[in-house]
C-alpha cells in the first residue's frame, strides 16, 4: 500500500426533514421540491441547488447510512481519516440523524448514523479475521478507542469524565488542543476508553449523551446547547497486501511476512443548532449559549469560506478564531475523507434558515482535502522502498532493452530507435486500421459482385424459362463459394510467388557463398549506398555546422575585443555609476544576462550534439573502409580463380579440337553435340566473365571512391578536433562568465541588504515618529477635555455646589476654541488635526477619489440590499403571524361548528354563517400563502443579484492602496461614520421620545378604559341588556388574552365589584399598565426623559402640576413606578433573632445584584440595567440611573459622585441637582466625556475587543482614588483628574473582588481576590504610577475563586466559593483562622456589624450567619432571602442586603449581641 497524497472533495448531502404536526396544524406550506432522479433541491419556486446527494422527506435511515456514510468505514480499514458533519437550524433534525439522542423508544429502523457506522466497524472486524484464517494468513489485530468531547460556550468539555461536576460547564476546561509535525489535531486531558464489542461502544455513547447539555426552547423542546464531538480511534495490525510487481521479491522472501501498522480516526460531528435569538425565544443563560453557538458557527463558515471560495483560498484559512474549527481542522482541508449532512426544514416558515443552510453547504462542496494513509514510520518506509525497487526495476529493463542511454557527459537520454520503434508501431497501427478498412471494402465489393452475377445468371435463367427462388438462392451460394475459392487463390498465389523470390534469392546467396559462378547479389552494395547516403548528409551538416561556427567565433571575438577595450575605460566611473544605480537598471541587466547565458548554454549543447553526430559518421565511414577492403580482396581472390578457370577451359577446348581433327572415326552427329556442348559452356563462361568485368569496374569504382573517402574522413576528423577545441574554449569562456555573473550578483545582493537595512531603519524611525506623535495627540486630546471640563465646572452656579478646584493657571483665551466646539492648541504647538490632514490633502488625487467613491457605492449598494431583505425578511415574519392568526381563528370555527352541530343540529343559520367565515379565512389564508411566496422569490432574486453584483471587491481595493491613499480613506471613513452615528443618534432620541409619548398615551388609555368600564358596570345594575353586553365583550376581552398568553382584565373578584379608586390606584403588577423602567414617571414630559435621574421635587412638583391642571389625566399616575421604602412586621418568636428585619425596598424589575450606602441614601444596582438612589429618610426612590449596556454589578458613593460599573465600563454620575453621567471609564483607562450609551436601548451582553469585564470597584477613604478589578488586574484612577494611573498586577485569573484601607501618610493597603484562589496585598503610595506588583500573597491559598473581602483594622477576612472564611493577620501576614464550611453554598459576601464586633457573611442559598470577630465563632443564622444574596453593606445603624427576589432589606442588629460578642 503506498501512502502517496490524493484530493478528494468533501461531499455535500442535503437531508429534508418531514413536516411537523405543530407545522401542519398552523398551515405551513412546504417551500423545497427535489428533482426526481437528479441530486437537486429546488427552494421556492426555481431556484435550484445541486449537491452528491438529497434526501427527501420520506428517506429512510438505512438509505442515508448506506449511501452517505458506508464507504467512509471502508475507508477507515485502509488507513483513511473520516469525519460526518451535521449541520442546520435548530430543530431540523441534526441528533436524530446522526444517533445521539438516546430515546427508549427508538427502533432498529431509526438508528442513527453512528449506531450503524459501530455495528459496520465490527462486523468488518470480524469479516477480515475470519477472511485471514480462510487464507491461512496471520489474523490482524484491531484496537478501538473512543472520545467523546462537547464544546459549550467555547470550552471543551470530556464528556467521558464521570467525576466532573455540573457547574464545571461555566469553569475554565484543562483540556489543550494541539498540533503534531504533519499538521495532524490531537488533544490533551481527553478520556479515552478501549472498547472491544457494539455493546461497549453503544454504552459510551448512551453516558456521554445523557450528559450532553440539552435545554427546551421555542422553536425544539428538547434542543442541543453544545456542539458533540464523537471519536472513533482504529489501530490494526496486519499482512502487507503484495503488490503484482514484487511476486518474484515476495517469493525469494520465502515464508516471513511484512506487517503494517496502519491507524485512522472517525469524527461523527453533531453540530449545535443555528438560531435566531426572536424566534427561539432564549434568555439568561439558553441567549449566552446561543450566541456562542452562532458565533463557533460563524467562525465554521468563514473557514469554508476562505477554503471553498476560488479567489480566497491563498488568504488565510482562520482555523484559530475557534475552538471548533480547530478542532475540525483535519476535516476541512486536511487529512479526511469528509461528509457534510445539511440538514433543513421544509416549512416556508423557516425559509430564511434553509436558504442559510443551503448556501453554507454549497460552498462546504468546494472544498478539496489532502488524503493519505495513516502508516507507521516502518510500513512507510517499506512501502517507499517497494516503489524505489519496482521504478529501478523498470529504469534497469528500460536499459537493457535499449531505451535509455547514458551520454558521454552522464545525462541520460531516450534512445531514436525508441522513437523509431515508436513511430513505427503507430504506423504499424494505422495500416492495421487501413487493412481492416480495406478488407471490409473488399467484402462489400465480393457481396456486391456475388449478387450481381447472381442476378445476371437469374435473368438468363428466367429468359430461358427455368428459373425459380430455390435455383436462385442455389447459384447465389455456388457465386459465392466460387468467389471465395477465387480470393484465396489469389492470396495462396501471391504467398507462394513470395516465398519463390525468398527461395530465389537463398539459393543465388547460396551459390554465391559456395563458389559456383552466378552474379553478384546488389545487397552486397547495401552498406556502401548506406554509406554514401551518410556521407552526403554529413557533407551538407559540415558545412552549415562551419558557417554556425564561424559566425559564432567571429561573435564571441568582437564581444571579447568590447569588454577588454571598455573594462579600462569604466573602472574610474565605476563607483558613481554603482551609487547611480536604478533597481529597474539593475533587473534589465540581469535579465538580459540571464538570456545570454541561456543561449550561450543552448549553442555548447547544440555544438555538443553536432560532434557526438559527426563523431557517429565517421565511425560509419571507418566501417564502410574496412568492408570495401573485405570486398576487394575477396573479388580479387574470386577474379582469380575465374581466370584460372578460363584458360583451364581453354586448354581444354584446344585439346578437344585436336583429338577431334585427328581423330577420324567419330560420327558427324556427335561431333555436333560435342561442340554443342563445348559453345554452350563458352557461352556460360563468357557471360560469367562479363559479370565479373562489370564487378571489376565496380570494384575499381569503389577503390577510386576509396581515396575520396579518405580524405573526407580526414576532413571531418579535422573537423572533429576543431570543435572539440572550440567546445573546451567556450566552456572555458562560460565558466568564466559565470564567476564574473557570480561576483556581480554577490555585490548586487549586498548592496540590496545595504539598502533594505537602511530602509528598515528608516520605517522603524517612522513608527517611532508616529507613536509619539499619536501619543501627543492623545495627552493633548486629554488636556483639552480636561480644560472643557473645568470650564464647564466655573460656570456660575448656586453658591452651595461651587466646589473647591484648583485650576489650572494658564487657561485658552475663548477666541482660540474652534466653531465645532473644541478646543485649539496654543500657538506654539503643533496642531494634531494639521498633522493628521497633511498627507490627507497630498493624496487627495484622482485614482484615490475614485477608489472611495467606489467603496462609497459599494457600501451604499450592501446596505441597502441588507436593508431590502431585512425588509422583506420582516414582511413575510408578518404574513407568517398573519397566517397563525388566521389559522388559530379557523381552527376555534371548526371547534365552534362542531360543538354547535352536536348540541343543536337544527341550527343551520349559525352553521351556515360559521361555514361563511371560514370560507372567508381560508380565501385569506391562500391569499396571505400566496403573498408568502412571492416575498420568497423576490427573496432569492435579492440573494442571486447580491452574489453577482459584487463586483468591487472592497478587499482588493483597500489592499492596492499606498500609505497615504490609507490615510486619505480612513479620514472618509471616520467622517462617514461619525455622520452616520449622529443620524442614528438622533433617530434613536426621536424614536425614544416618540415611544415615551406612546407608552404615555397607552397607560391614560388604559386607565381611562377601565375607569369608563367600571363606570358602565355600576349602570348595568339597573339595566339587563347593558349588563349582558358588558359580559359577552368581557368573555371574549378574556378568550383573546388567554390566547395571547397574557394576564386578563381585572373584572370581579369573589363577587365583589372593583371600586373606582382601585381603578385607579392599581397596584405595579397590573400587565395593562405597566410601566418601563426608562420611564419613571408618566408624569413627567418626555422631552424630560432624556434625563436618566429625576430629583424628588421635580416629582412633587409635576405631580401637582398635573394634579391641578387635569383631573383626568392625574388618573394616570401609577404609584407602584416609583420605588418605596416599607415596613417590614415584625413576626413573633423573631424577638431572640439575631438580625431584624425592619424595611424592605422595592422598585426593581430584576435581581439586584450589588448594594451601597450612607446614614442618608441607599444605591442599588440590579440587572434591570438602572441604579437607584433612595432617601432613607423618607422612604421613597430619588431618582434612577438608567442606560447601562446591561447589569450594573457595581455602585460607590463618594462626595455627591456615584459610580456604577456594568460591563467594561464605569459610569459616573453627578447627583446634586440632576443626575447627569459626567464621565465614562473604560478598562482598558480610557475617558468619553459625559454618557457614551445615552442612546443605547438594547442590552449589550459582549465585551468590546481590548476591554475588560469590570467584576468589582472600591473607593479608598479619602474618596480620590478609585480601584476597578477588571481582568486580572486592578487599575487605578485619580478621581481628581480622572485618569489613569498606572494597574496592580499579579494574579493568573480574573480578580473577582478587591477592598481598600488606609495606612497613613497617603498610603492606601488594596487587597484584592481572583479566581486563582490567592488573596493579595499591594501597598499603593499617592502618586504611584505604572505597574504595581504585590508587596505579599497569602498562603495558603483558597480551594476555589475568592468572592469577597473584608479589612477590620488589622484583620483581613475573605470569603470564597468553597464555602470557607479565612481570617489573616495583617501586621504579620500570616493566617490566623480558618471556618472550612463556613456555609452549605458560595459566600458572596462579608460585612462587619455597626457597633459591635461582629462578622457577616451571606451566601448563595439565601442564609445569613453571624460570626465572633476575634474567634470566628458562630453567633447565629437565619434565613436572609428565598433566593441567593448578591451583596452586603453597613451603615452606622443598619444592615442592607440586596438579593435576587428583586430587593433589597434593612436589618437592625439585636441590642444584645454586642454583650454577646464581649
Amino acid at each position: 500500500m503506498t501512502g502517496g497524497q490524493d484530493e478528494s472533495s468533501v461531499r455535500v448531502a442535503v437531508r429534508i426533514r418531514p413536516q411537523l404536526a405543530r407545522e401542519k396544524i398552523e398551515g405551513c406550506h412546504i417551500c423545497t421540491f427535489v428533482t426526481p432522479g437528479e441530486p437537486q433541491v429546488v427552494l421556492g419556486k426555481d431556484k435550484a441547488f445541486t449537491y452528491d446527494y438529497v434526501l427527501d422527506m420520506d428517506t429512510q435511515q438505512d438509505r442515508l447510512y448506506a449511501s452517505c456514510t458506508e464507504k467512509l468505514i471502508e475507508g477507515c480499514f485502509e488507513g483513511y481519516n473520516a469525519t460526518v458533519l451535521a449541520y442546520g437550524q435548530t430543530g431540523s433534525g441534526k441528533t436524530y440523524t446522526m444517533g445521539t439522542g438516546f430515546d427508549v423508544s427508538v427502533t432498529d429502523e431509526e438508528f442513527g448514523i453512528i449506531p450503524r457506522a459501530i455495528a459496520h466497524l465490527f462486523r468488518g472486524i470480524e469479516e477480515r479475521q475470519k477472511a485471514a484464517v480462510e487464507q491461512g494468513l496471520p489474523i490482524p489485530e484491531f484496537k478501538i478507542n473512543a472520545q467523546f468531547l462537547e464544546l459549550y460556550n467555547e470550552e471543551v468539555l470530556d464528556l467521558f469524565d464521570t467525576t466532573r461536576d455540573t457547574e464545571a460547564r461555566k469553569q475554565k476546561s484543562n483540556i489543550k488542543i494541539h498540533e503534531d509535525g504533519s499538521g495532524g489535531i490531537y488533544t490533551v486531558g481527553v478520556t479515552t476508553r478501549t472498547v472491544t464489542s457494539e455493546a461497549e461502544v453503544s454504552g459510551c455513547l448512551k453516558l456521554g449523551a445523557l450528559s450532553r447539555t440539552t435545554a427546551s426552547t421555542q422553536m425544539n423542546v428538547q434542543s442541543s446547547r453544545s456542539h458533540a464531538i464523537f471519536t472513533i480511534h482504529l489501530c490494526q495490525v496486519r499482512v502487507c497486501s503484495p503488490d503484482h510487481d514484487d511476486k518474484v521479491d515476495n517469493s525469494m522472501m520465502g515464508a516471513a511476512s511484512e506487517f503494517e501498522t496502519l491507524t485512522a480516526k472517525f469524527h461523527f460531528v453533531d453540530l449545535a443548532g443555528s438560531e435566531r435569538l426572536k424566534r427561539t425565544g432564549a434568555t439568561g443563560d439558553r441567549a449566552k449559549e446561543g450566541i456562542s453557538i452562532n458565533c463557533g458557527l460563524l467562525a465554521l463558515g468563514n473557514v469554508i469560506s476562505a477554503l471553498g471560495d476560488r479567489n480566497k483560498r491563498s488568504s488565510h484559512v482562520p482555523y484559530r478564531d475557534s475552538k471548533l474549527t480547530r478542532l475540525l481542522q483535519d476535516s476541512l482541508g486536511g487529512n479526511s475523507q469528509t461528509v457534510m449532512i445539511a440538514c433543513i426544514s421544509p416549512s416556508d416558515r423557516d425559509f430564511m434558515e434553509t436558504l442559510n443552510t443551503l448556501k453554507y453547504a454549497n460552498r462546504a462542496r468546494n472544498i478539496k482535502n489532502r488524503v493519505v494513509v495513516n502508516q507507521d514510520k516502518a510500513s512507510q518506509q517499506i512501502s517507499a522502498l517497494r516503489t524505489e525497487i519496482a521504478r529501478l526495476q523498470m529504469e534497469l529493463m528500460e536499459y537493457k532493452t535499449g531505451k535509455r542511454l547514458v551520454g558521454e557527459d552522464g545525462a541520460e537520454s531516450i534512445s531514436d530507435m525508441f522513437h523509431e520503434n515508436s513511430m513505427l508501431q503507430m504506423e504499424n497501427n494505422n495500416l492495421r486500421v487501413r487493412v481492416k478498412a480495406m478488407q471490409e471494402t473488399i467484402d462489400a465489393q465480393k457481396a456486391r459482385i456475388t449478387q450481381l452475377l447472381t442476378d445476371q445468371a437469374n435473368q438468363a435463367l428466367a429468359r430461358a424459362g427455368e428459373g425459380n427462388e430455390e435455383i436462385g438462392n442455389m447459384i447465389q451460394n455456388y457465386i459465392k463459394e466460387i468467389e471465395d475459392l477465387r480470393a484465396k487463390l489469389l492470396e495462396s498465389e501471391a504467398v507462394n510467388e513470395h516465398q519463390r523470390r525468398s527461395l530465389s534469392r537463398a539459393a543465388v546467396r547460396s551459390s554465391f557463398y559456395s563458389g559456383s559462378p552466378g552474379s553478384f547479389p546488389p545487397s552486397v552494395f547495401a552498406p556502401e549506398k548506406e554509406a554514401s547516403e551518410i556521407i552526403e548528409i554529413a557533407k551538407k551538416n559540415l558545412e552549415k555546422l562551419k558557417k554556425k561556427k564561424r559566425r559564432k567565433a567571429k561573435k564571441w571575438v568582437v564581444r571579447g575585443r568590447l569588454t577588454n577595450g571598455g573594462s579600462d575605460h569604466e573602472d574610474d566611473e565605476e563607483e558613481d555609476e554603482e551609487e547611480c544605480m536604478d533597481a529597474e537598471e539593475s533587473s534589465d541587466d540581469s535579465d538580459s544576462e540571464l538570456d545570454e547565458k541561456e543561449d550561450f548554454q543552448a549553442d555548447l549543447a547544440n555544438i555538443t550534439c553536432e560532434i557526438a553526430i559527426k563523431q557517429k559518421l565517421i565511425d560509419e565511414l571507418e566501417n564502410s573502409q574496412r568492408r570495401l577492403h573485405t570486398l576487394k580482396q575477396q573479388y580479387e581472390q574470386k577474379l582469380t580463380v575465374l581466370q584460372s578457370k578460363i584458360r583451364d577451359t581453354q586448354l581444354e577446348r584446344d585439346r578437344v579440337l585436336h583429338s577431334m581433327g585427328s581423330v577420324e572415326t567419330f560420327s558427324e552427329e556427335k561431333a555436333k553435340k560435342i561442340k554443342a556442348e563445348y559453345e554452350k559452356k563458352l557461352s556460360m563462361m563468357n557471360k560469367e566473365m562479363q559479370k565479373l568485368q562489370s564487378a571489376q569496374k565496380e570494384h575499381a569504382r569503389l577503390l577510386k571512391n576509396q581515396s575520396q573517402y579518405e580524405k573526407q574522413l580526414k576532413k571531418l576528423q579535422q573537423d572533429v578536433m576543431e570543435m572539440k577545441k572550440t567546445k573546451v574554449r567556450l566552456m572555458k569562456e562560460m565558466k568564466e562568465q559565470q564567476e564574473k555573473n557570480r561576483m556581480t550578483e554577490t555585490k548586487r545582493t549586498r548592496e540590496i541588504a545595504a539598502l533594505k537595512k537602511d530602509h528598515r531603519r528608516q520605517e522603524h524611525q517612522l513608527r517611532l515618529l508616529e507613536a509619539q506623535r499619536r501619543q501627543q495627540e492623545l495627552i493633548l486630546r486629554r488636556k483639552t477635555e480636561e480644560v472643557t471640563a473645568l470650564r464647564r465646572q466655573v460656570r456660575p452656579t448656586s453658591g452651595k455646589v461651587n466646589r473647591k478646584v484648583s485650576l489650572p493657571e494658564p487657561l485658552q483665551d475663548p477666541s482660540q476654541r474652534a466653531p465645532s466646539g473644541r478646543v485649539l492648541p496654543p500657538l506654539g504647538a503643533a496642531s494634531p488635526n494639521v498633522t493628521r490632514y497633511l498627507p490627507v490633502t497630498m493624496s487627495s488625487s484622482r485614482s484615490v477619489r475614485a477608489k472611495w467613491q467606489s467603496l462609497e457605492r459599494r457600501i451604499s449598494d450592501i446596505i441597502m440590499q441588507r436593508m431590502t431583505i431585512s425588509n422583506m425578511e420582516a414582511d413575510m415574519n408578518r404574513l407568517l403571524k398573519q397566517r397563525e392568526d388566521l389559522t388559530k381563528q379557523r381552527e376555534k370555527l371548526s371547534k365552534k361548528r362542531h360543538k354547535i352541530t352536536a348540541e343543536s343540529p337544527e341550527q343551520d343559520r349559525t352553521i351556515t354563517s360559521l361555514n361563511e367565515e371560514m370560507e372567508s379565512l381560508m380565501a385569506n389564508i391562500e391569499y396571505i400563502n400566496d403573498s408568502i411566496a412571492d416575498c420568497q422569490a423576490n427573496i432569492m432574486q435579492l440573494e442571486e443579484a447580491k452574489e453577482e453584483g459584487d463586483t468591487v471587491d472592497i478587499s482588493t481595493v483597500i489592499g492596492s492602496c499606498t500609505l497615504s491613499e490609507a490615510r486619505f480613506l480612513l479620514d472618509r471613513f471616520l467622517t462617514l461614520a461619525i455622520n452616520k452615528g449622529l443620524q442614528a443618534a438622533q433617530k434613536e432620541s426621536q424614536v425614544k421620545v416618540m415611544e415615551g409619548r406612546l407608552k404615555q398615551t397607552e397607560i391614560n388609555s388604559a386607565t381611562q378604559n377601565q375607569l369608563l368600564f367600571h363606570m358602565l358596570k355600576e349602570k348595568a345594575e339597573f339595566n339587563p341588556e347593558l349588563d349582558a353586553l358588558l359580559g359577552n365583550a368581557l368573555q371574549e376581552h378574556e378568550e383573546e388574552s388567554s390566547s395571547d398568553e397574557s394576564v386578563p382584565s381585572p373584572s370581579t373578584d369573589g363577587g365583589r365589584t372593583t371600586t373606582q379608586m382601585e381603578l385607579l390606584y392599581a397596584s405595579s403588577s397590573d400587565p395593562t399598565i405597566d410601566v418601563p423602567s426608562e420611564f419613571p414617571s408618566p408624569l413627567l414630559p418626555v422631552s424630560g426623559a432624556q434625563d436618566q435621574g429625576v430629583s424628588p421635587e421635580c416629582v412633587g412638583a409635576a405631580i401637582r402640576d398635573r394634579e391641578a391642571t387635569s383631573p383626568s389625566s392625574g388618573l394616570s399616575v401609577k404609584l407602584g413606578s416609583i420605588g418605596v421604602i416599607n415596613p417590614v412586621a415584625v413576626p413573633k418568636g423573631s424577638r431572640a433573632a439575631p438580625l431584624l428585619c425592619v424595611y424592605m425596598a422595592e422598585g426593581h424589575t430584576k435581581a439586584v445584584l450589588c448594594v451601597d450606602s450612607t446614614d442618608d441614601l441607599l444605591f442599588t444596582g440590579s440587572k434591570d440595567r438602572t441604579c437607584k438612589v433612595w432617601n432613607l429618610v423618607t422612604g421613597q426612590e430619588i431618582m434612577s440611573l438608567g442606560d447601562h449596556p446591561s447589569s450594573v454589578v457595581s455602585v460607590k458613593y463618594s462626595s455627591s459622585l456615584v459610580f456604577t460599573v456594568s460591563t467594561a465600563y464605569i459610569k459616573v454620575w453627578d447627583i446634586r441637582d440632576s443626575a447627569k453621567c459626567i464621565r465614562t471609564l473604560t478598562s482598558s483607562g480610557q475617558v468619553t466625556p459625559g454618557d457614551t450609551f445615552v442612546t443605547s436601548t438594547t442590552r449589550t451582553v459582549t465585551v468590546p475587543p481590548g476591554e475588560n469585564q469590570i467584576n468589582q470597584i472600591a473607593l479608598n477613604p479619602a474618596g480620590s482614588f478609585l480601584y476597578a478589578a477588571a481582568g486580572n488586574s486592578v487599575r487605578m484612577w485619580d478621581l481628581r483628574r480622572f485618569v489613569s494611573t498606572g494597574k496592580l498586577t499579579g494574579h493568573l485569573g480574573p480578580v473577582m473582588c478587591v477592598s481598600v484601607d488606609r495606612m497613613g501618610h497617603g498610603q492606601d493597603l488594596v487587597v484584592t481576590g481572583s479566581k486563582d484562589h490567592y488573596v493579595k496585598m499591594f501597598d499603593v503610595t499617592e502618586g504611584a504610577l505604572g505597574s504595581i506588583c504585590p508587596t505579599h500573597s497569602f498562603e495558603p491559598p483558597h480551594y476555589d475563586a475568592v468572592e469577597s473581602l473584608c479589612v477590620q483594622g488589622d484583620w483581613l477576612f475573605s470569603g470564597s466559593r468553597d464555602s470557607s472564611i479565612k481570617k489573616w493577620d495583617l501586621s504579620h501576614k500570616v493566617l490566623q483562622q480558618q471556618v472550612s464550611t463556613a456555609h452549605h453554598a458560595w459566600i458572596c459576601a462579608l460585612a462587619v456589624a455597626p457597633g459591635s464586633p461582629t462578622l457577616l457573611s451571606c451566601c448563595r442559598g439565601g442564609m445569613l450567619k453571624l460570626w465572633h470577630a476575634d474567634s470566628l465563632a458562630p453567633l447565629g443564622e437565619m434565613k436572609g432571602h428565598e433566593s441567593p444574596i448578591n451583596g452586603i453593606c453597613v451603615n452606622s445603624s443598619h444592615l442592607f442586603t440586596a438579593s435576587d427576589d428583586q430587593t433589597v432589606k434593612i436589618w437592625e442588629v439585636r441590642s444584645g449581641m454586642s454583650d454577646i460578642t464581649t
